[in-house]
């Protein structure tokens, strides 16, 4: 997926319900200005606002993603894995996670889960977030750094975590080379 798509699948859904720029940041807490940015500026939220969005938007976040009917079981083969989300630290600088939806097609899914690249650039800014729901997260390769609340927790290839999202948590890249993990995010309804 081209990456315009979610800020114009964002721009298309709250136009439907009727919604401002200024009425989704309302019922987000995010800003007006961001809100703007993410549909007309290349500008990409981390998870945390925007799961806010669909939440807002009545949607799931696959929403923002899904170009397929809903397909069971579905089945992803790592040749045909693409990248669907590439997160910025901000306009202009440089890619810091990249997302490759695990669940895109299966349109009646409770869970988001993906395999996530995290670049050394993860770790220049570290602005926790949080979100209703629950993550589960295992370290593929590479360290990774997880700040949980006042905690920070260390992972290694094989090490896991799984937490409730509603605490303020970051996870980024710990050290000079990427890390991969897979990831699992719980949306209740």
């Amino acid at each position: 997926m081209n990456p315009e798509k979610i800020g114009t699948r964002i721009l298309n859904y709250r136009e439907r319900c009727g919604m401002s720029a200024g009425d989704l940041a309302e019922r987000t807490g995010l800003d007006a200005e961001f809100i703007k940015a993410v549909e007309e500026e290349n500008v990409y939220p981390s998870l945390g606002p925007l799961l806010k969005i669909a939440r807002a938007l009545g949607v799931r976040l696959g929403t923002f993603m899904d170009d397929q009917v809903s397909r069971d079981p579905l089945i992803v083969r790592l040749a045909e894995r693409k990248e669907e989300l590439s997160m910025l630290k901000g306009k202009g600088k440089p890619v810091a996670l990249r997302f490759h939806s695990l669940g895109r097609g299966k349109s009646d899914r409770h869970m988001e889960p993906f395999y996530i690249e995290i670049l050394p650039e993860s770790a220049i800014d570290k602005r926790l977030s949080s979100h209703e729901g629950e993550e589960f997260i295992v370290v593929l390769s590479g360290e990774v750094e997880v700040i949980y609340g006042q905690e920070t927790y260390d992972l290694g290839p094989g090490d896991s975590i799984y937490y409730n999202s509603v605490v303020p948590h970051y996870v980024s890249c710990k050290g000079e080379s990427k890390a991969e993990i897979y990831a699992v995010l719980y949306i209740p309804e």
